[in-house]
């Protein structure tokens, strides 16, 4: 009996271990593919997409789903993500509002994210309620004190403001108010409007009346060029600065040659090329690049760039957590969330990534840059100085 009950166990073992052998890496990712942010998401898509199919020798498989660009929708989806498919780790969502809504989900089911959101208010403070939230774009205060810096290198002195009526633009101008105040630049007027507005010029008129030497617009993908292009009708001459969320070839098409001498801060990811040698991200931005267009027959954006970057972090993070538990497991995603948590000085595409138990963004300074649309395309003004 004792023989028996030995072989049965020694059976069991062998087939634990094989299960466990062949356990699968789940990636769930919600993307805004359509609706007014699907310029920025479906960049995120192509770039998951090009993903490798297994990391540190674990099958990995991705579950991707659109959330129309609509908070209500990427709720439903990390509900089927997390409840359904089982993911070990959740990449996206593309944007800020859709990002904040599914925090708690995240956090109840203790399942690590890395957003492509850019809100600081996504991982800032690293509390219990946001311990398992992570992003691979900069901050806001990080893209305001790049602009303003500029700004003030080139004589702007008073500043207005065009902001989406959401979480995102609500971040950026509340950033943009207390940087302002630091620095001695005014911030006359902050106007409001929706994504989908198809005219903004009610908030363009009430901006002009006050000159403003610059004019900051806050807005994520197309929705970016409605304001600026009824600055142009209007007249304004001064300078005028679109958020990192208008960084993508749709932007530069829809708004065609008005956009020019605009500025933008960002990723030099776009820019890549015009970097200087021996430049950190240079050369992985140069080979995604390429890996890219050889896939979509077009460039990659930032967007792009942030969303493989996603991918970066938890290809580096899953060896270490594998030491702890095994895919599919609450232990897994601990293990995996503590990884994230403690990587250095990771080369991404679009930054170089050290991140804390204070700091799940790890982005500073030296991964930023003002780019300048020139006939249509990007030009690189400057790198921003590392801190």
């Amino acid at each position: 009996m004792r023989r028996i009950t030995t072989i049965v166990a020694l059976w069991l073992a062998v087939i634990t271990f094989s299960v466990l052998a062949q356990a699968e890496i789940t990636i769930g990712v919600d993307v805004s593919a359509t609706g007014p942010a699907a310029s920025l998401g479906i960049e995120n898509e192509n770039a998951i997409l090009l993903g490798p199919s297994v990391i540190a020798g674990q099958k990995v498989r991705y579950v991707i789903l659109d959330d129309g660009s609509d908070a209500t929708t990427a709720v439903q989806n990390v509900k089927r993500l997390l409840g359904e498919d089982k993911i070990d780790v959740l990449l996206g969502p593309s944007i800020t509002p859709t990002a904040l809504a599914i925090i708690d989900l995240v956090t109840d089911a203790k399942t690590p994210t890395v957003t492509f959101g850019s809100a600081h208010e996504l991982v800032y403070p690293v509390d219990a309620k946001r311990k398992w939230m992570f992003k691979t774009i900069a901050n806001d205060e990080v893209y305001i004190t790049v602009m303003m810096d500029h700004m003030l290198r080139h004589g702007v002195k008073t500043v207005s403001v065009i902001a989406t009526n959401d979480p995102y633009g609500e971040s950026w101008a509340q950033g943009a108010k207390r940087i302002a105040a630091e620095k001695g630049l005014k911030i006359l007027d902050v106007e409001r409007f929706e994504r989908t507005d198809a005219s903004t010029m009610p908030q363009a008129l009430r901006v002009m009346k006050g000159n403003p030497d610059a004019v900051l617009i806050v807005a994520a993908g197309t929705p970016s060029v409605t304001p600026h292009l009824d600055l142009i009708k209007l007249g304004y001459k001064g300078k005028i600065y679109q958020s990192g969320g208008a960084a993508n070839s749709e932007f530069l098409r829809v708004g065609g040659e008005a956009l020019d001498s605009a500025y933008v801060v960002q990723s030099p990811f776009i820019v890549a090329p015009q970097l200087p040698d021996g430049y950190p991200i240079k050369e992985p931005a140069l080979q995604f690049m390429k890996l890219y267009e050889a896939k979509y027959g077009h460039p990659a954006s930032a967007f792009a760039a942030f969303a493989w970057d996603s991918l970066r972090l938890v290809e580096t993070a899953i060896p270490v957590a594998l030491k702890k538990a095994n895919p599919g497991t609450v232990e897994f995603r601990e293990a995996l969330r503590s990884a994230l948590e403690h990587l250095s000085d990771v080369v991404g595409v679009s930054a170089i990534y050290t991140l804390s138990p204070t700091d799940h963004t790890g982005i500073d300074e030296r991964s930023m840059s003002v780019i300048r649309i020139v006939n249509g395309g990007w030009k690189l003004d400057q790198l921003a100085a590392a801190k």
